[in-house]
């Protein structure tokens, strides 16, 4: 499994691949300079060479995350068999934006959608929609939606041939960790940790952290971001439960690869 974590600024746009297939995670891009969007086209020229895009996961409707320009080079370009996203919905003008551009790429070709809510979606294994990869709900749960950040896609992904294992966070707060806990303690365990909500001092309890036992965190987040993510609380949870965490805001921003294969995990600039 190779994890790409474009830098994006302060969002999230991920592209995982295995041996043929690929997906991928958040579309966001910063609407200016110009030069980013034409960055992250060529990103995914190179990254998916000779793959199968097979879906778009959506970890939430913010415009970090759910963002109508990178949509529209997903959609158009490479046509992903299915889309996933929380049951939840935020109603922003940008989310309106990007489901307008849904539904106009549903007339060009028929495009499955997950709408995912455990509780009211009683199947939280989506096991039959990829032939490499199989993919563990853990969140959105209708007892806890109490904000668009903790109803936020938990998604944890594994690779069939070598069983690495990714977990997909998006904004999800500390009082729904506490309750992912509750439900999925047996489930956390994974090599390789999407920082939740960007690193933020809200987005992991240690319990949390120390059931995953994440073998490296990958932080996506702005250079100089107006947050100061990561916070030095999440990075101190990081340290001590993780081998290794590594930012896209490091220096002038890096773009990173991931490269977990069951054994061993790799994390090297992109």
């Amino acid at each position: 499994m190779n994890i790409y974590t474009l830098n994006v600024g302060q969002g999230q746009f991920v592209v995982v691949t295995g041996e043929t297939e690929a997906f991928i995670v958040d579309t966001y891009l910063p609407m200016n300079p110009s030069q980013d969007v034409e960055y992250v086209k060529a990103a995914l020229t190179e990254v998916l060479r000779d793959k199968n895009l097979i879906g778009l996961m959506i970890t939430g409707f913010d415009a970090d995350h759910f963002n109508e320009v990178g949509l529209r080079v997903v959609l158009n370009k490479y046509r992903p068999d299915w889309l996933m996203y929380p049951k939840y919905f935020k109603n922003t003008i940008s989310a309106d934006r990007c489901f307008d551009v849904i539904e106009d790429f549903a007339f060009a070709k028929s495009i499955k959608r997950y709408s995912v809510c455990l509780k009211s979606n009683p199947n939280r294994f989506y096991n039959k929609i990829s032939d490499e990869f199989k993919f563990e709900i853990l969140s959105p749960h209708a007892d806890d939606m109490t904000s668009s950040n903790n109803c936020s896609l938990v998604c944890k992904v594994t690779e069939r041939s070598t069983q690495a294992t990714y977990m997909v966070t998006g904004d999800t707060e500390c009082d729904r960790w506490d309750s992912i806990v509750e439900y999925f303690a047996d489930s956390l365990e994974c090599d390789v940790l999407a920082a939740p909500h960007h690193g933020s001092k809200h987005g992991i309890t240690e319990e949390a952290i120390a059931l995953m036992c994440p073998v490296h965190v990958i932080v996506s987040a702005g250079v100089d971001n107006q947050f100061g993510h990561p916070s030095r609380e999440s990075v101190r949870l990081f340290e001590e439960y993780a081998d290794a965490w590594i930012s896209t805001n490091e220096g002038d921003g890096q773009s990173l690869l991931t490269e977990a294969n069951g054994l061993v995990v790799e994390t090297s600039e992109f």
